[in-house]
């Protein structure tokens, strides 16, 4: 698992682990049963206070996105698969959204768009 932690983004440091973490788990990197890191080893490798860490986890758990089993550590849970799914489809919808927003920067209309898409689509499908 892959956190990057900035000192500059004025954003907490356990909400930047929440997010990645986050992400990981809604784009499917992180499938449900992955065990995470402990809290005290995610804190070493970041360099960063247990305290901060198991904040992070926490808020994960508050989410429903990670469990933890006392002794064992935590997992991504498996529990909730339709917030996951809702998750995504909001992911897919921004992301439509500026391709939207491109496009009518490039003057395109909307048959076209579709079109595009369409073609791309099934392009992929093969």
């Amino acid at each position: 698992m892959n956190i990057l932690i900035s000192s500059t983004s004025g954003e907490p440091i356990y909400a930047q682990i929440v997010g990645q973490v986050r992400q990981m788990i809604l784009q499917g990197e992180l499938v449900s049963g992955t065990p995470l890191p402990s809290i005290r080893l995610l804190a070493k490798d970041l360099q960063i206070s247990v305290i901060t860490t198991k904040r992070a986890y926490e808020e994960l758990e508050r989410e429903g996105l990670i469990n933890s089993v006392v002794g064992k550590g935590s997992f991504v849970s498996g529990a909730d698969q339709e917030y996951i799914r809702e998750q995504r489809l909001r992911i897919v919808e921004g992301k439509l959204k500026d391709i939207i927003d491109e496009s009518r920067l490039l003057g395109m209309e909307y048959a076209e768009l579709a079109e595009m898409l369409k073609l791309l689509y099934e392009e992929e499908q093969e």
